[in-house]
Parts: C-alpha cells; structure tokens; sequence
C-alpha cells in the first residue's frame, strides 16, 4: 500500500490527535459506498453524519477516520484522527496538500456550462504527459474542492480543479484554497437565475475564482460571451494574463475552421499564436468552443500543444454531459439500435439550445422496411431560472434547430410551457416528472430514432437515460 499520508503528517496539517495503530494512509473518502482498504475515512456532517458510519468505514478496511468524537460502537483501540471540526481540518488538510504539491502546475475551471467537460478533457490529454489529478465526477463544492485536494499526490504535476456555485461568495473560498496558475471561466450564462438579481451577478460570482489566482498567473476568459468585458476588467485589475478563446476576431485563441459531422468535428485554430488542427470524437460547436479553452490550458501549463491536441481527439465526453451509446432492441441484429445522446446530468437555456444543435447534427437510420429515424428530443425542467422560468423554457421553442427535431417529450411544470408552445405536430407527451414520463418515451422509441436527453439535474433525467438503456438489456434478456 503505498502512503499518501503519513499519521504525523495527517496529525500536523489537521492538528489532531492520532490514536490506535496506524502509520499510513492510501487515499481520503468520505463516503463507505465507495471506500477503498487504507483509506482516511472523513466523517463530515451533511445531509448525514458521517460519524454514524465509522464503524463500518472501519469493517471495510478504512486506515483510519478523522472524527470529531469518538461515535457510539467505536472502540478505544480504533485507528482514529480527532480534531475540532471534521469539515475545518479536511480543508486544513486540502491546503496542506496544495502547499506540499510544490511542482504542480494547477487550473482551476468554472462557469455556467461545460466546466465538467473541461476538467475532463484536460485530465485526458494531460494524464499521458505527467502525473495528473483532477476533481472525480462534479466534486466542486465547499466539500468537494478541499476533498480533491487532500487526495493530491506530492508528486503531482498538474493539477485541474472544478469550482461550482449557487451563490455569491461561494466560489472565492474554494479558489484561495486551489491556488491556481491558471483559471478558467468557459462562460457566464442565466443558470441559477433564481438566486440572483440579474445575469451581472452570475458574472461577478463567477469572476471570484480570479481572487485564488497566483501573482503573474492567466485568465482564460470566452471571448463571445457578453459578459467577457467585466471579467477581463476584473481580471487585469488582479494582475492577472488576460487570454481569450472563442471565434471572435480578437480572441487569443481563436477558431478559424470548424467542421461538423454527426459525431464528431474538425477544427483549425490559432492556440497563442500556433496553428493547430485536431479533431474532437462529439459534436457540437460548444465543445468545439470549449476545447480552445482546454488546449489554451494546456498550452499556458507547459504541456506538449501537438500530443495534448492528437489526445483530444480520443477523449469523449462523460455520462449526462453528451456521452452517446447505440442501443441495440435486437441482440441478432446490429442494425436494430437507436443513438442514444445522454445529456441528463444539467441543462440551463443555453446548454439546452447547444444540445439541440448536437442533436440537429445526429443522423437517424432508415430501416429495412423503409421507415425513416427521427430526431426526439426529451427535455425536463431548466431549474434555478427564477420569475423568468417559464418564459425561458417557452423561449426553447422557437430555437431554430427545433425545426430538424421531429418528436419532443418533456416533463416538469417548467416544460408544459415549452410543450405547449410547439407545433402540434412536434408534441410526443408531457409528463409531471421523469419517472411518469419514462414509460411513455420507452413506448415510442423506435429502431434508427436519434434521442437526446437533456434537463437539469433536480428534473432527475437520468432516470429516463436508464429507461431507454434497459430497452437493450430486456431485449436481450428475452432471446
């Protein structure tokens, strides 16, 4: 097992007291699910306690657990680290971490899409040239962040961190903590509208995460969007290098070429002053947009620009955020399947457009019988968009990539606004909620449709995404 902490160093960075026999540990988890043997278990207090889960942290081979007190059913001999504030010392030790990671170079991402997809393709291209760690999954919160950071090997030699936010004051912490060279903001859009007065206090939140930047470090900043004036301005304020990216005429980084297919994209771009050709295994010309973010990342940390944009073209995007699978409805035969585009995890007016548009590229299948595939879309409530809510799900509509979409199903209050203001002939079914809606989507799919799932992640999407992918399983499971 080899050590990411020692007991001493764990003791010093949290100042706790270590007791029981322990000299190591592998990792840090705060969740018994997903524990590894050798783990630091963290008993942080959230939704639940995690104090009432040590004992079997401990059972499955937890190292040890940091602890405020010692839980019922916990015996005086358990290997334990006590401290005051289980929550305190994990950002104790997340900082403690980024101070001993010395060589690595860090970004850290965030805006109103794609910051995931982001994190995860500069992981990807990175990963090949040096030692990289990255936030797991959308670790971006007051819990996620200092929790990625303690799980930083001293070895590292780039860092990519993911910060979130619902609120103002959120982001700045975290990013102090990070301590970046480099940030980037992919976009400032109206997502969480109903926690904000106006879509200028989304863009001054977001321009928190240029507090945490190192002195003399980059701001990596979307060119097209409305709100790039503000940032910059922050930005230079805060001594920071100011870097563009977008099709602007005045981006650093800039996209000359961009060519669609259905799945996938062929881009030239200018990356500081290198022309670049690369590929991208998705489509949609947000993905094209934010990969002149991520090889502009790569390219300010020191990495190979040529190995980091061939890589780029392997990379695909996650579950929920534009992963696509075919589902095959006859195990005999391969031509029987329906594309399946999952982007359940989030949705926000802008993204919900963006994937519209990658759907608008899908091809469907015709069928031996003659039948022509459709392009459905399904589509559950847009959150967080305050008083405007349903004006903006309204607004989807009339998106001009609607006109290539043959079949919409949706669901939530939200959506009935959207629902209604289609063309009759356009309508699949409304539904209250995503689990009501699911048997009515499976019942309509049919071999050579194109299906995008898109909605934010309270609209419980993926509910539908595990829906349509048991269509494959019982089929098979029929034979």
């Amino acid at each position: 097992m080899s050590a990411l902490w020692t007991r001493d160093a764990l003791a010093a960075a949290t100042d706790g007291r270590a007791s029981g026999d322990w000299e190591i540990v592998s990792g840090v988890s705060i969740d018994t699910r997903t524990i590894c043997p050798g783990d630091l278990f963290v008993a942080l207090k959230d939704v639940r306690d995690g104090h009432d889960f040590v004992v079997q942290a401990l059972a499955a081979g937890a190292g040890a657990a940091l602890v405020s007190h010692v839980p019922e059913g916990v015996g005086k001999e358990a290997n334990l680290l006590t401290v005051d504030n289980s929550l305190f010392a994990l950002e104790s030790l997340g900082s403690a971490a980024r101070i001993r990671a010395s060589r690595a170079k860090v970004v850290a991402v965030t805006g109103s899409a794609g910051k995931t997809s982001v994190k995860d393709a500069l992981r990807a291209i990175l990963s090949p040239q040096a030692v990289t760690h990255a936030s797991e999954r959308s670790y971006n919160n007051h819990w996620g962040v200092p929790l990625t950071l303690a799980r930083m090997p001293e070895d590292t030699a780039y860092g990519i961190f993911e910060i979130g936010m619902n609120h103002s004051g959120e982001i700045a912490p975290l990013t102090r903590m990070v301590r970046p060279h480099i940030a980037v903001i992919t976009n400032v859009l109206p997502a969480h509208l109903g926690n904000f007065s106006s879509e200028a206090e989304i863009a001054a939140a977001k321009s928190e995460i240029l507090e945490g930047v190192i002195p003399g470090g980059h701001a990596i900043l979307n060119r097209d969007n409305p709100w790039f004036g503000l940032l910059a301005t922050r930005a230079a304020a805060l001594g920071l290098d100011v870097v563009s990216f977008g099709e602007h005429e005045s981006a650093s980084v800039r996209m000359l070429r961009l060519s669609q297919q259905a799945e996938s994209a062929s881009i030239e771009a200018d990356i500081l002053g290198e022309r670049t050709l690369f590929k991208l295994n998705t489509a949609g010309r947000h993905q094209a947009i934010n990969a002149l973010a991520v090889l502009a990342a790569t390219k300010l940390a020191g990495a190979d620009l040529a190995k980091a944009a061939l890589a780029l073209g392997r990379w695909k995007p996650g579950d929920g955020r534009g992963a696509r699978r075919r589902i095959r409805l006859d195990p005999i035969d391969p031509a029987s399947a329906f594309l399946l585009i999952d982007e359940s995890y989030n949705a926000n007016p802008a993204s919900v457009v963006a994937a519209l548009e990658t759907l608008s590229l899908a091809e469907p299948t015709d069928t031996p019988l003659g039948r022509k595939g459709r392009r459905i879309a399904i589509l559950g409530d847009m959150l967080e968009l305050g008083d405007d809510a349903d004006r903006l799900h309204a607004e989807i509509a009339d998106c001009s990539y609607m006109s290539a979409v043959d079949l919409v199903f949706a669901c939530g209050p939200h959506s009935k606004t959207l629902y209604d203001a289609l063309p009759r002939s356009k309508r699949g079914d409304w539904a209250a909620d995503s689990q009501t809606l699911a048997p009515m989507v499976k019942d309509n799919i049919k071999i050579g449709d194109a299906v995008m799932v898109k909605g934010s992640l309270g609209s419980r999407m993926a509910t539908i995404v595990t829906a349509l992918d048991s269509l494959g399983n019982a089929r098979q499971k029929t034979k």
